[in-house]
């Protein structure tokens, strides 16, 4: 672990997280009355906000099981992954073949509480307590050279989650998708979205209140332009790189998002 950096140890019910929002959004149990004002002084700029959390996690669904069934994957590592939900991805890739095998990252505590809770019964799967941005802690970390062969392909998932750090040359989301990126056999594949918006106002508002609200703990809302930079070297898997909602939806009347004041953009690309 990098000697400057220390994750919480402890669960701070006043101070919203990223992760509890989403499951509030989902509507799960596992989130506090922070979290839930949180989401609704979010909600009176930005009302699309559960839909959006809503069809970003059936397209995890559906590219998980993309990647099980039509590209042989059976090794996932998912960065952020955030509270157990359901229909998780060890869940839905364990359908396809219940040999396969996921590590879960995230740096809130009450993540790991729920998710070791949850998955102490299955061996083929593991959550370990890192930022994601530690590629070597994670990568070297026990439970994922017990379930990882990076010899092999593998699914690497950054779902929703590089709006939460900020630009760095050394730990912004480009660093980490290249030294992720270095890694990994041919054959693997990165799924990669984050939260957009074409209106600065929007962006400049999103960013500024869940800086505060998290005391720190975000990046920012970022444009179209910049999720394409980290597929740079990767083949894209068709449609490319989508409103997420129109990524492979399973019939022509699935859910899409209906409004765009911000949206989940991003795809999934295959290394050579």
């Amino acid at each position: 672990m990098p000697a400057d950096h220390k994750l919480p140890a402890k669960i701070d019910e006043h101070v919203p997280t990223a992760a509890r929002m989403y499951d509030y959004y989902l509507g799960g149990k596992d989130n506090y009355a922070a979290d839930r004002a949180a989401c609704e002084e979010l909600d009176k700029v930005v009302p699309s906000t559960r839909r959006l959390a809503l069809n970003n996690r059936r397209f995890l669904q559906r590219a998980v099981r993309t990647l099980a069934r039509d590209y042989g994957i059976r090794q996932f590592l998912d960065h952020g992954s955030g509270l157990p939900t359901q229909d998780n991805v060890h869940q839905v890739a364990q359908r396809v073949d219940p040999s396969a095998h996921v590590v879960y990252v995230d740096n809130d505590p009450m993540v790991l509480v729920h998710g070791r809770a949850l998955l102490e019964q299955d061996e083929r799967t593991a959550v370990i307590h890192a930022d994601m941005r530690w590629t070597d802690e994670i990568f070297t970390h026990p439970e994922t050279e017990r379930l990882i062969d990076f010899s092999e392909p593998v699914a690497v998932l950054f779902n929703s989650v590089f709006h939460c750090i900020p630009d760095s040359d050394t730990d912004g989301p480009l660093a980490v998708v290249d030294r992720v990126r270095e890694r990994l056999a041919p054959g693997s594949l990165m799924l990669m979205c984050q939260l957009v918006s074409d209106d600065p106002e929007v962006r400049d508002f999103v960013t500024g209140f869940m800086d505060r609200a998290t005391q720190g703990h975000w990046g920012r809302v970022r444009e179209e332009k910049d999720v394409a930079q980290w597929f740079e070297g990767l083949d894209l898997l068709e449609p490319g790189l989508v409103e997420v909602s129109t990524w492979r939806p399973d019939t022509d009347v699935a859910p899409r998002q209906l409004t765009h004041e911000w949206v989940e953009f991003g795809g999934v690309g295959l290394l050579r």
